[in-house]
């Protein structure tokens, strides 16, 4: 399989959930300005989507969106455990997590990342995120990960998110358990892996 990433962007949550898993992937780093692959393709060309994560399967697919593939890559190594089985009451939560992450964190961030966004909207856009935050604090003050004692790809997905702030000067240290689980994830050997990986981190 083939990653297609931007380094930091949402495809980090993908790249983490493949190395927790133990599955062999292989990288190619996307210029979304150019819409070029590292090695000259044209990525509209892969992705009419235009955006990354894009993942190659081994039949020649291509998947996309950061919550299905997360979701396919937990599903192809199920005894990792980075997701509850299908049928069950808990993947159910699982999704239910997925989809709260994708549409009130990750698109939450999507007016900061734009020049051009008045800035009474990105204040707007910063205090609904900070609501967000808030109620995931509660959540992380009575347990480790989303989901409870263990890892998942939910915990992925937000530790890629959350780590926006860190590119829009957003001061997350009032929110004591969100910040806590930050540097938790990050803590983890195979997140700290990906980090390297994708240039976000020096090799120690």
């Amino acid at each position: 399989m083939k990653l297609y990433y931007t380094p930091g962007a949402c495809s980090l949550a993908p790249h983490i959930v493949a190395r927790e898993a133990g599955l062999p992937i292989t990288l190619e780093k996307v210029d979304l300005s150019k819409h070029l692959t590292e090695t000259g393709q044209n990525f509209r060309a892969i992705n009419p989507k235009g955006y990354v994560p894009a993942i190659a399967l081994k039949d020649g697919s291509l998947l996309t969106e950061a919550a299905a593939i997360i979701q396919y890559l937990a599903d192809q190594q199920p005894d990792a455990g980075l997701a509850p089985a299908h049928g069950t009451t808990e993947r159910y939560r699982l999704i239910e997590w997925l989809t709260f992450i994708s549409s009130e964190v990750h698109k939450g961030f999507v007016p900061l990342w734009n020049p051009a966004t008045p800035e009474a909207v990105k204040t707007a856009a910063k205090d609904r995120l900070a609501s967000r935050f808030a109620y995931l604090d509660e959540i992380l003050a009575k347990q480790p990960f989303l989901m409870g004692e263990a890892f998942t790809i939910a915990d992925a997905y937000l530790f890629t998110v959350v780590n926006w702030t860190n590119f829009h000067a957003i001061d997350i240290s009032s929110f004591e358990h969100l910040s806590a689980f930050q540097a938790r994830v990050a803590s983890r050997p195979k997140v700290q892996e990906a980090l390297v990986a994708e240039g976000l981190k020096q090799v120690a």
